[in-house]
């Protein structure tokens, strides 16, 4: 019971990445992998959470050890390192939350039942509402509101999922032909899929930041005890990753049912595909699985993207007023509320083209930032017996290199 408790006591950083990374990978990606491709999108869900898990394992790990972010480990391995993360973190800036707001500014309408009311108004009310909980309530609420909101979560998908696995299948149409994989289409997709599961590479600098911010307020954990924690977490998002395409599979693969790029549709499909399937009665269990997933993902990515674009500018410009404050903190969250409001105005409700350009850029600089993360782990920072093992070293060269491989395919379908 003592562990447990000690457990309990340092759940935070493993659980705000676990709410961020139950998001878009999940609930649209999964979701739309198993609608489209049936049981086999099993593989590239799990092959993506084994082979990315040691470059966000080593954000837990430079940080526990060494009490610095990894944005700082990047800077002490070089100022191009960060040069080169300034400019992902920018790109994420203006596509990252555009996409996430977008899919939860959908959801709401359609839970809601809205009517007349467009994607940007919900978006900015979104925005304004989430902002006002991060100013005011920082870190420490960001924590104890998401242990609630994951709990819902897990809780409302697990019934789900169970009444879909105790209905069994869809039976497919008649004539009904697989969709070929390995083809342009395809292999989008999985760029895609694997780009964003079970989130971004670069959000292994968020883990980071967070466990900084939950020390200040707590003594610090054993660097077993961080990633005990961690771990629990990434566990739990692999999971709901599979439970999300095993909901698609059972629901709609072989229906012919394209999912739509429109995120307000999108929504209703997601909801009524499951409540057909299951019976009307079910809706709330649905409803709430959905708005929750990206509800909490919102919170967490906006805070993410803040800490760590102050983060970065302050090691770049040193000289400047850009620490974490509050009020730089207060600026720089309504900042980006500002920007990706104006990013979803311009893309109006087609959220197919946001995600795709975000997982896009997170899919090619994947090896790149995992490089980056072994460089720090492995630098004098860090004393040997505290370094990743043999084991874990090998599975981050062949991380670098299937994600490396799979990049250098995605171009030559670009170029050629």
């Amino acid at each position: 019971m003592g562990a447990f408790r000690i457990l309990i006591k340092n759940l935070g950083p493993g659980l705000l990445f676990a709410s961020m990374a139950i998001g878009t990978s999940h609930l649209v990606l999964s979701t739309k992998a198993g609608a489209q491709y049936g049981w086999i999108m099993v593989i590239p869900i799990v092959l993506a959470n084994i082979l990315k898990y040691p470059f966000f394992e080593f954000g837990v790990r430079y940080t526990s050890v060494t009490n610095k972010t990894l944005i700082e480990g990047y800077l002490n391995r070089g100022k191009g390192y960060l040069w080169f993360y300034a400019f992902i973190t920018l790109f994420s800036t203006f596509t990252i939350l555009a996409a996430l707001y977008t899919v939860t500014a959908g959801l709401f309408i359609n839970l809601f039942k809205i009517q007349g009311i467009s994607i940007g108004t919900v978006a900015l009310g979104l925005f304004i509402f989430i902002s006002t909980l991060l100013i005011v309530g920082k870190y420490k609420f960001l924590e104890i509101s998401l242990k609630f909101v994951v709990s819902i979560l897990f809780i409302a998908l697990i019934v789900t999922t169970a009444l879909v696995l105790f209905n069994g299948r869809t039976t497919p149409n008649d004539g009904f032909e697989p969709t070929p994989i390995f083809n342009e289409v395809g292999i989008l997709f999985l760029i895609g899929l694997m780009g964003w599961m079970p989130t971004t590479v670069e959000a292994s600098s968020w883990v980071s930041l967070w466990s900084i911010e939950k020390w200040k307020t707590q003594d610090k954990p054993s660097l077993k005890e961080s990633l005990q924690e961690f771990n629990i977490g990434y566990f739990f998002t692999g999971l709901l990753a599979i439970f999300f395409m095993l909901i698609g599979w059972f629901t709609l693969y072989g229906t012919n049912t394209v999912l739509s790029d429109n995120s307000v549709k999108f929504a209703d499909q997601v909801v009524q595909l499951f409540t057909t399937h299951i019976g009307p009665w079910a809706y709330i269990f649905i409803a709430v699985s959905a708005f929750a997933t990206m509800f909490s993902t919102c919170m967490t990515a906006h805070d993410a993207v803040s800490r760590v674009s102050l983060d970065i500018l302050d090691l770049l410009f040193p000289k400047r007023t850009t620490r974490q404050t509050k009020l730089n903190f207060a600026i720089t969250v309504l900042a980006l509320a500002l920007i990706n409001y104006i990013v979803i105005s311009v893309f109006s409700a087609n959220m197919g083209n946001l995600v795709a350009l975000a997982t896009f850029v997170s899919f090619v600089v994947a090896p790149i930032i995992g490089y980056m993360n072994l460089k720090n782990v492995m630098s004098e920072d860090i004393i040997p017996n505290l370094r990743p093992g043999k084991s874990l070293r090998l599975l981050t060269y062949l991380g670098i290199l299937f994600l490396s491989l799979f990049s250098l395919y995605y171009l030559r379908i670009v170029i050629f």
